[in-house]
């Protein structure tokens, strides 16, 4: 046996003796975490959520997303084959379609507050 892989061995067999140590001194007593409290009223705006209409168009399903009553996603479901989304990206209502195995650059552009 070569020096170098004696230490090598010797190296892994201190490593595992040093791991099986640790586990072990593991505090018996572990209690689970509580439930975080509720958020308070008035922190989440329900006008936020974006509302999901679910529609049946021959065999494909369709989901349109709307936030404040303007549709900016729409998502194509066909019985066979990949879903894909149809995506408003300025909000001028030209759709652009983006299949789930697109790579491309989408750049988050979301509405936070209108005026």
């Amino acid at each position: 046996m070569r020096p170098h892989s004696f230490r090598l061995s010797l190296l892994a067999l201190l490593c595992a003796t040093a791991l099986s140590a640790v586990a072990q001194t593991r505090p018996a007593d572990l209690q689970p975490l509580p439930e975080p409290p509720p958020p308070p009223p008035g922190l989440i705006d329900s006008a936020l959520e974006p509302q999901v209409t679910i529609i049946k168009r021959g065999e494909d399903r369709v989901e349109e997303f709307r936030m404040g009553g303007k549709l900016y996603m729409i998502k194509v479901t066909p019985p066979h084959g990949t879903p894909y989304y149809l995506i408003d990206p300025k909000g001028d209502g030209g759709f652009v379609r983006q299949d789930l195995g697109d790579k491309s650059l989408s750049v988050p552009m979301w509405v936070i507050r209108s005026f």
